[in-house]
């Protein structure tokens, strides 16, 4: 995250997590291009124990580790067992976390939530063969989810710093459901809600050039409500997961 120096402010995040919101419902708009493809998430079609969706993540991700990915704190692998550490220079970044950002971690929720839940909700049943722009597509999606995601340590990190008053004595006692309560903003959350189904109302209708098209007939590639409930069963409840398990150690 680009944060200003060694500077991290609020507007800084806030502006960080609504460019990932465009992100993440571009990536969904790709992949509704295509239908379900079970196929490529079927361990037994590959004859090597793992889906085609898991072997592409596996491989792209050891590559964009080779080119210097994965050094921030919000870009975290899925698969981060024997990376290669980057064949090209990288630059030194500022160090605005506490160390034990590197650990926190929910990719693996991430995954079970992409490929069980939101999958059915917004592609279309069937088959056309196209495995392996399917998967990539998955591959942009699982990015864009886990980066935004895995940006609450900023969150946390600028919130703790803010107050730090309020936040260290569960953080001493490891209360985790203080932690979340006061992590928690039901009005800020309605907010993102109904931000982002707009943005896919906005990013995702199908363009029509007649004036008189009444709006109830426009169709979209991605239903909004979709975008709104992944925010509100997922993206947001996972984000606080993160900054919980970061604010744990914040004092360590």
């Amino acid at each position: 995250m680009e944060a200003g120096g060694e500077q991290l402010s609020l507007a800084a995040v806030r502006d960080q997590l609504i460019r990932e919101e465009d992100s993440i419902v571009f990536a969904l708009i790709e992949r509704a291009k295509r239908p379900r493809n079970a196929p490529a998430y079927s361990s037994a079609s590959g004859g090597r124990g793992q889906s085609l969706a898991e072997f592409f993540v596996r491989e792209a991700e050891a590559l964009y580790a080779k080119a210097g990915h994965y050094q921030k704190p919000e870009d975290v692998p899925f698969f981060p067992q024997d990376l290669l550490p980057p064949l090209f220079p990288t630059k030194d970044l500022p160090k605005v976390l506490h160390p034990s950002a590197s650990s926190v971690c929910v990719n693996d929720a991430i995954w079970k939530m992409y490929f069980d839940e939101l999958l059915p909700l917004f592609t279309a049943d069937g088959d056309d063969g196209n495995y392996s722009e399917t998967v990539a597509l998955d591959f942009a999606c699982l990015q864009a989810l886990s980066r935004r995601i895995h940006c609450g340590k900023y969150v946390a990190e600028v919130k703790f710093k803010d107050a730090p008053q309020d936040y260290s004595p569960p953080i001493h006692a490891k209360d985790s459901n203080a932690l979340m309560n006061l992590l928690t903003f039901k009005a800020v959350e309605e907010k993102v809600k109904r931000r982002v189904e707009k943005k896919a109302r906005i990013f995702g209708q199908n363009v029509i050039l007649e004036d008189s098209v009444d709006n109830q007939d426009v169709e979209f590639k991605v239903d909004p409500n979709v975008l709104s409930k992944l925010y509100d069963l997922w993206v947001m409840p996972l984000t606080k997961d993160v900054e919980v398990e970061y604010l744990l150690h914040r004092l360590d």
